[in-house]
């Protein structure tokens, strides 16, 4: 998949203008608050109409405009494709290949990227809900079904949950409790299936990339932490009388507590560096390394399911990195397409082979 052309106006900071990006990778450099994050969050609104930065779409509309659009030509599927999206406070307008779509989300079935903003460093430092929303959100764009397994799963737990407190109140209602919890544990049983079945997938193609990053000095593996003490290889069928022993264990403190204390819900995700825990040991270089590994991970797996290489978007990455590392983001990341990011001069002169840009008070100018 490649990006042939992208277009903007009224986007944020950035000039009414156009871009033709190469096929490789494209070093996009200037000073802080200039507007480079700004042109990676246009080309990654393509891969359904959310920002990576902002749930308000009113805030990427250029100060006194009415509305933000843009454009974008590009490869994909076996063929040249354009798509347009128009940003209004309140809806947006989907086009592609001049066809009006009811929803940005059709955007996901053309157009896939995978993006790194320093936000995602929360991976290794905050806590748990970090890693599943970060599994979740992967294995929901892997396949529509796994969206609708989470969904129903979510919903479950809010009644199950609203039932435990009325419970509390009122003990005559526990007997309507195992039709909650058969529900809870058939759909529990089947996202931590799709989780473990994707974190084995991601896990061994990150060690990959980690070690290609560190120069083969560290070893990245991460693992699944269960609540319901699931192994790897357990089959769906395992991790279902698991889930279910642990409901019935549980079945007293979560009445007397009102909430579920068990399910994937709770599950974590270990992220190890030389078997340590990342988030404990890891300097900053290191932790930004193993991060950078599972969302380049990310990719792989997207491509298996693709059949073709997602655009890659890496926002100030190769700060907190050593020359080593930054040289393999900026020149070892073969057969893709990647924009990256930077300030720093150095940075763009490290590139042997690629496109620059060159972004100051939101121009965009390409450097030949």
């Amino acid at each position: 998949m490649k990006v042939n052309r992208i277009g903007f106006k009224n986007f944020r900071n950035l000039e009414d203008s156009e871009i033709f990006p190469g096929s490789g990778v494209n070093v996009i450099y200037g000073d802080n608050a200039q507007g480079k994050t700004n042109l990676l969050e246009a080309l990654w609104l393509f891969c359904g109409g959310h920002s990576f930065r902002t749930a308000k779409d009113s805030e990427v509309i250029k100060w006194n405009a009415d509305f933000a659009r843009l454009e974008m030509d590009f490869f994909g599927q076996g063929r040249d494709q354009r798509a347009a999206l128009q940003i209004l406070p309140n809806k947006k307008i989907v086009k592609i290949n001049g066809v009006e779509k009811n929803s940005a989300s059709a955007l996901i079935e053309k157009f896939c990227a995978v993006v790194f903003s320093p936000e995602h460093l929360n991976l290794v430092k905050r806590g748990p809900g970090e890693r599943r929303k970060f599994t979740d959100s992967a294995i929901c764009r892997e396949k529509l079904q796994n969206a609708v397994i989470l969904s129903k799963y979510n919903r479950m737990l809010s009644q199950r949950n609203a039932l435990l407190k009325d419970i509390f109140r009122k003990p005559s209602l526990e007997d309507t409790l195992d039709i909650w919890d058969a529900q809870l544990i058939h759909y529990g049983a089947l996202l931590i299936y799709k989780r473990l079945e994707y974190m084995k997938n991601l896990s061994q193609k990150a060690a990959g990339f980690h070690s290609g990053i560190s120069k083969d000095k560290e070893a990245l593996s991460v693992r699944y932490l269960s609540t319901e003490d699931v192994n790897d290889d357990d089959s769906l069928e395992i991790i279902r009388e698991k889930f279910a022993a642990k409901c019935a264990q549980n079945r007293k403190s979560d009445i007397h507590l009102g909430v579920t204390l068990s399910g994937p819900h709770r599950d974590d995700m270990e992220i190890l560096i030389n078997g340590k825990n990342a988030k404990s040991f890891a300097s900053q270089g290191q932790q930004r390394s193993a991060v950078l590994s599972l969302k380049l991970a990310e990719a792989a797996v997207l491509r298996e399911r693709m059949g073709e290489e997602p655009v890659i978007l890496l926002d100030d990455v190769l700060s907190e990195l050593d020359s080593g590392r930054q040289d393999f983001l900026l020149n070892e990341l073969k057969n893709c397409q990647v924009f990256i990011t930077c300030c720093e001069k150095q940075n763009k002169e490290q590139l042997k082979r690629g496109t620059v840009f060159y972004v100051s008070k939101g121009s965009v100018v390409s450097e030949k």
